[in-house]
């Protein structure tokens, strides 16, 4: 028989939640607590199971997201998580099914865009969705940075100061410290006081799941909080008892250079730290080059991180901003229909509109693309290149290449 695709509900969490830990490779055994702790934080009407016989063979979640655009705007975005296909019911069309009632639903919603971290390049590229901001991850050799060893803190420098602060101040402080970062960011995402609980330690799902780390808070000279930077240390020693610690961070919010700069000089000063990974970061992250020897930080991860699906073409591009004038129309193709047509596109630096039109194309491209280009990260000239865009009218990749990329790369710091 044909599985049976549906939303689940509170007698289907426990089995549920056991086909998630299976299909990712995580011990199929699901408590009481895990169940009481996630079922109130879980949108039942978003959330959907594949059943073969009663028991439950593949997952899938969404939730309400925002996602900061090019210019500081916000759109709602169709968050999707928790993805899995147990390993019995591969290539069966689950996800398929899966994905399309979603995005239907989200489109039906009013939201702009679908979001999502994916586990596995080519999966999601054929549901419209393109790679639209990337990580990077260092590792800094902390002797050879050419960091002042006797450094102290940056008082003497700006008039700021660091101050180590705990999981219940983090709660505090930090969701209006990312609020200021997103404001800012293109490719951040929103963060509720679920999230906020559970990266500090509390009312965790389960027992044995949680070791504390360290919370340093940057606050500038007027005393206002600028930067937070979360780590973790081992505790490593040579033979010739010489400290060959690593500190690992979880996470870093600056919104002023001064934070970042002070963020990472703390981290690499701190006693017996011998290397410090820098977790996920922006590919264009200062750390690097605020180092005196750059080279102390070598790249250890380089991937692909938020992909992009866009539902709704009008709202979409007009929620961002471009870095010069122009006009383009583009013809959108997209095999689900949802964003299938021509819009023509006006924008400048301050603002777009855009519209359905029968006009003839500048610019062909597949939604996918869309997704991709839409924070600002790729270059339309190279999607050009590799044949994902077929230029239509002369000089329509030169223009869009003037309007579609942002100085700065696009970002989102989180895991979902």
């Amino acid at each position: 028989m044909r599985p049976d695709v549906r939303t689940i509900t509170e007698s289907d969490f426990s089995g549920w939640l056991q086909a998630l830990n299976t299909g990712f490779l995580r011990p199929p055994v699901v408590t009481e607590r895990e169940v009481a702790s996630r079922l109130p934080h879980t949108e039942l009407t978003r959330t959907q199971g594949a059943f073969d016989g009663g028991r439950c063979v593949a997952t899938f979640r969404s939730f309400a997201q925002e996602l900061t655009v090019v210019g500081g705007a916000t759109v709602p975005a169709d968050a999707v998580s928790n993805v899995t296909v147990s390993p019995t019911h591969r290539r069966r069309g689950l996800l398929s099914r899966m994905m399309a009632t979603d995005l239907a639903a989200a489109k039906e919603r009013g939201d702009v865009v679908a979001t999502l971290i994916a586990a596995e390049y080519p999966i999601y590229g054929r549901y419209g969705f393109g790679p639209a901001a990337w990580t990077t991850e260092w590792e800094i050799d902390v002797p050879r940075t050419g960091l002042d060893p006797r450094w102290s803190g940056p008082s003497s420098q700006d008039g700021g100061r660091i101050d180590l602060v705990s999981g219940a101040d983090v709660r505090k402080l930090g969701p209006a410290l990312h609020d200021r970062l997103r404001a800012r960011q293109h490719g951040v995402v929103s963060r509720d006081a679920r999230w906020w609980e559970l990266n500090t330690g509390e009312n965790l799902p389960g027992p044995g799941t949680w070791t504390e780390p360290f919370y340093a808070v940057y606050s500038n000279a007027d005393g206002e909080p600028d930067g937070l930077i979360v780590y973790r240390a081992d505790d490593n020693w040579g033979d010739a008892k010489q400290p060959l610690n690593r500190a690992t961070v979880l996470g870093q919010i600056a919104v002023t250079p001064a934070a970042e700069r002070a963020l990472w000089h703390f981290v690499c000063s701190i006693d017996w730290i011998a290397t410090v990974r820098t977790g996920h970061r922006a590919p264009d992250d200062l750390l690097p080059l605020l180092l005196p020897d750059p080279r102390a930080a070598r790249i250890v991860t380089q991937a692909d991180w938020l992909w992009v699906r866009v539902l709704d073409v009008v709202r979409a591009l007009e929620a961002r901003t471009y870095a010069v004038p122009g006009a383009l129309t583009l013809d959108i193709h997209d095999t689900t229909g949802l964003t299938t047509g021509r819009y023509h596109l006006d924008a400048s630096p301050s603002g777009a509109t855009c519209t359905p039109t029968t006009a003839a194309a500048d610019l062909a491209l597949d939604v996918r693309e869309l997704g991709t280009l839409y924070l600002g990260d790729e270059s339309p000239a190279r999607l050009a290149a590799l044949g994902r865009i077929e230029e239509l009218a002369p000089g329509a990749v030169t223009l869009a290449e003037g309007m579609f990329r942002e100085a700065r790369r696009a970002w989102c710091p989180d895991v979902f």
